[in-house]
């Protein structure tokens, strides 16, 4: 099955080189370019891509506030931010808006595509030390009034462990070993986590973690791991 992806950026010359190296990979095709945040928006729901990678500096409306509208639609696309500025106040805004994943253009082409797979298969992605930042420094700091535990009440006493395993940063396969239950039935209680919690992916179970105060801000997670 092939990965449908727009490109979203300013710059036509990065725009040219993820093009020019997804041209050559089989089970990726670009299908759409835009130049800022309302022609991403217009794309996503005219062609209903799988991926949009996503600048964050673009003129008029930004990245962040693209994203927004995009996973506000109610459709299946998803989003990969993309961009030069990997400072947490980015991150952060791009995460609540609803991004799957986190990426700085320096990073190599290939991590980039790789990127696209694991967002497009369902997972969450953050660039590695950006995870780091965003949950020592950035939530520890700034982060919103918390969630609350009324928000948690539909989930058991099991998921709620669960869900704080998951917001340090635990894979499944850590998680069944720290619970003593099968990695089967780790992934059930994920799924019922995303459900219940109204989540997109991991991420998103991660920030909800960190917000209704499950887990410390001081306890650095190991990454934001795939599903596995």
């Amino acid at each position: 099955m092939t990965i449908r992806v727009v490109l979203a950026d300013d710059q036509q010359l990065i725009r040219t080189a993820l093009r020019m190296v997804i041209a050559d990979i089989e089970d990726v095709e670009v299908v759409g370019e835009a130049a800022n945040g309302e022609e991403a928006v217009a794309l996503a729901g005219q062609l209903a891509p799988d991926v949009v990678v996503m600048d964050i500096r673009m003129p008029g409306m930004d990245g962040i506030e693209a994203t927004r509208r995009i996973t506000e639609g109610g459709g299946e696309t998803r989003i990969v931010v993309l961009t030069t500025f990997d400072d947490d106040d980015y991150v952060y805004g791009a995460l609540r808006a609803g991004a799957s994943g986190f990426l700085v253009k320096d990073m190599a082409l290939d991590d980039i595509l790789g990127a696209i797979r694991v967002v497009a298969a369902g997972d969450a992605l953050i660039a590695p030390g950006v995870t780091r930042r965003l949950i020592q420094d950035f939530i520890a700091a700034r982060l919103e009034k918390p969630r609350g535990r009324r928000e948690l009440t539909a989930i058991t006493d099991r998921e709620r462990e669960v869900l704080t395993l998951v917001g340090t940063g635990l894979s499944n396969t850590e998680i069944a070993e720290e619970l003593f239950i099968s990695v089967a039935t780790a992934k059930t209680y994920l799924t019922r986590l995303l459900s219940k919690l109204d989540a997109r992916d991991r991420v998103q179970l991660v920030i909800i973690a960190y917000e209704a105060g499950l887990v410390s801000p001081h306890r650095a997670p190991r990454s934001v791991p795939r599903n596995g």
